[in-house]
Formats: C-alpha cells, structure tokens, sequence
C-alpha cells in the first residue's frame, strides 16, 4: 500500500498550484490526472487582470490575490529556471463615448487608482490599434504562460512519480475515519477534488451549484501589432511571442457544442478586427469548460458528513489569479482546522443545498 498524506483528483491549474503549496509544505502529494487537452486550464490564455468585465468591476481582494500569485509564480520560474508569468501593462480600450465616460469616472476614485495608471492620458503609439474613445491602462496584470506551466509541472511530477494519469473510479474509493484508500494500492489522510468541470459527475459534490461554461479561443497571427501589452476591447489580445497571439474567449451556456465551433471563429475574428486595423491569419482554435459557480466564487471545503474528501474547485475563468492565494488557504485549513476558510469560498454557504439533495456518499468502510 502507498502511504500519502494526500490524494489530488485532477491537475489543472488549480490541483498543480494546491499540489505545489502541500509540497513545499513538506507533505507526500499524489495526483492523478485524466489528461484531457480540452481542459479549461489547456485552453486558458493564463490572463490575470484585476479590473475587468462590461461593468469594469475591480476583482474580488485584487491586491491579496495578485500578490499571493506573483510570490507563487516567481518560486516556479526560479525552481525551473524558466519565466511563466509576463507581467506586461493591460490596455482597456473603449468601445463608445458612453463606456469612455463611465469608466474614467470610475477609475478616479479608490480602490481603482490602484490599478489604473494614467487616467484620462493619451494612449501611448500602438501601430494598428484601433483606439478611437480611448482607454485605460491597467497594472499589475499580465499573463500567465500557463501550458508552459503545466507542462513543466507534469514532466517533473510523472519523473517523480507524484503524478499518474488515469481516469479516477469512483467504484474503487473507500472512505474511513482515517482517511481514504484507493483501488487497493493508495491511502491518504485526504482526498482533494480538483477535477474541474467534471465535479458535476462527483458523487461527493455534485449538489454544489457549479455551472460549466465553454470557452474558445485563437491563436493568431498578426504581423505588427506589437507584444509589448495585453489589448482588451470586447475580446483580450495576449501576446506569446512575435507576431503571435491568443484572441479570447466565448462563453456558451449548455448544451455544449462538440469541439469548436465555426461561430466562435467568426465572433472572435471580428472581435480582433474591431481591435487592431492590420491583417490577422487564424492559426489554431481551441474549446474548453471552464468550472463556473452561481455567485462567481470558488468552492473551497470539507464534506459535511465524509470530511476526509475535500473540493478545491470552482475557479472560472479567473484560476490562475485565484489559485495561488486559495491553496494556502485550504492548506491551512486541512492542516490546522482552527483555521477557517474565507466564508466567501467556504461550500458552507450551499449548506442547504446538500440538506435538499445529500450526495452519494455509499463509499464509506
């Protein structure tokens, strides 16, 4: 039997940063992966941006989480000598005078000021952008090279061993005061659910109200359009290298369309065109589900009645900005249960919602 102090389910960009945070905690991590390349976290342009949205509303305990990630991300590129997170300026253009006056009002008062820079100034020379109304520039944002990321996660972690790809059986699961064993071979103290989308089919979870939605982007090739910041005017323009860059994203509500879709390429190739007045070429396109939740916070917690099983979930399309700063916190708490977990990701909120429909949960010894 191999003994762990933890069993992760999934190794997306939220169970690769909460594998890292137990690690470098000292304690035996194994992770088992599907391996799906459609996959938010393989789609994801990475994008972390603290203001964002139509209603240009600050993100939720921005300077916490930006913070907490860029500790998180500068420990990765100096263990594997390699840059993941390109800190780069994020231009919010606007699209109409309307939008112009909302959001220069806005970004003049506290906390915004945080984040803007220059409001009100003229845009810098962007060659073939098109910036009629003007914008913003916001800081301390960027992206996170994030398949870059992962890959380097996966590689070390399969040499290691701490991870194996495998579709998880739920059939195999036993659960007892003392932890869980797996198909005969695995025992952790704790199992932790980062499945993603697929949390819905989790017979310990599957009464949370995560609603997946599904997300394309391309990958383009613009010639002139310069590398130097994120653009963002109905759709983000990320840079990831000369001349190339990643154009997103849709959200469709189910069902869910197989694979991508020829309306995704057409919305988001006028979405660039509105941007940028120089000629693009599609080069690859991608679709992925994203793990949404009703009131847009993640899923953080213990079962009520199996708490040996646990869910890190939930993260949209805002994971690689909030994961970082939420695994300590769940680390925390499975370590030091003293040591509550924010009310605002706590699944404690939902407690109702198990009371009207329990999950399954036959798996207990």
């Amino acid at each position: 039997m191999q003994e762990y102090d933890y069993l992760l389910l999934g190794h997306g960009i939220a169970g690769a940063t909460l594998a890292w945070e137990l690690r470098r905690r000292g304690r035996r991590v194994l992770v088992l992966d599907a391996s799906n390349p459609s996959s938010a976290s393989n789609v994801a342009a990475g994008l972390m941006n603290p203001v964002a949205g139509k209603r240009f509303a600050l993100a939720w305990r921005a300077d916490e989480l930006l913070t907490a990630a860029g500790q998180l991300y500068g420990e990765m590129e100096t263990h594997f000598n390699e840059q993941f997170f390109v800190q780069l300026p994020i231009w919010k253009l606007f699209s109409s005078v309307a939008e112009q006056n909302t959001m220069l009002a806005r970004s003049a008062d506290q906390p915004w000021q945080d984040f803007v820079q220059d409001a009100g100034a003229e845009l810098p020379e962007m060659p073939g952008v098109l910036n009629e109304f003007g914008g913003l520039r916001i800081r301390r944002g960027g992206y996170v090279r994030l398949r870059e990321l992962l890959a380097a996660l996966t590689a070390e972690a399969l040499k290691n061993g701490t991870l194996q790809h495998e579709t998880f059986d739920w059939q195999q699961l036993v659960t007892g005061p003392a932890g869980i064993t797996y198909a005969g071979r695995v025992h952790a103290r704790q199992l932790v659910c980062c499945e993603g989308a697929a949390a819905t089919q989790n017979p310990f979870f599957h009464w949370l109200p995560l609603t997946p939605n599904q997300g394309e982007v391309l990958d383009v090739e613009c010639a002139g359009l310069s590398p130097a910041q994120v653009l963002n005017k109905g759709a983000y323009v990320v840079p990831l290298s000369e001349g190339q860059f990643r154009v997103g994203a849709t959200y469709r509500w189910p069902p869910f369309a197989e694979g991508t879709t020829l309306a995704a390429r057409t919305e988001l190739s006028q979405r660039l065109a509105a941007t940028t007045s120089l000629p693009f070429v599609v080069r690859d396109q991608r679709a992925g589900v994203r793990p949404a939740v009703r009131d847009r916070k993640p899923l953080l917690g213990q079962h009520p009645e199996v708490p040996v099983v646990s869910i890190f979930n939930g993260f949209g399309s805002k994971g690689v900005m909030l994961a970082p700063r939420l695994a300590a916190l769940l680390a925390d708490h499975l370590e030091h249960p003293e040591a509550e977990l924010w009310p605002e990701v706590n699944i404690k909120r939902y407690q109702a919602l198990y009371q009207a429909a329990p999950a399954v949960v036959g798996f207990s010894s």
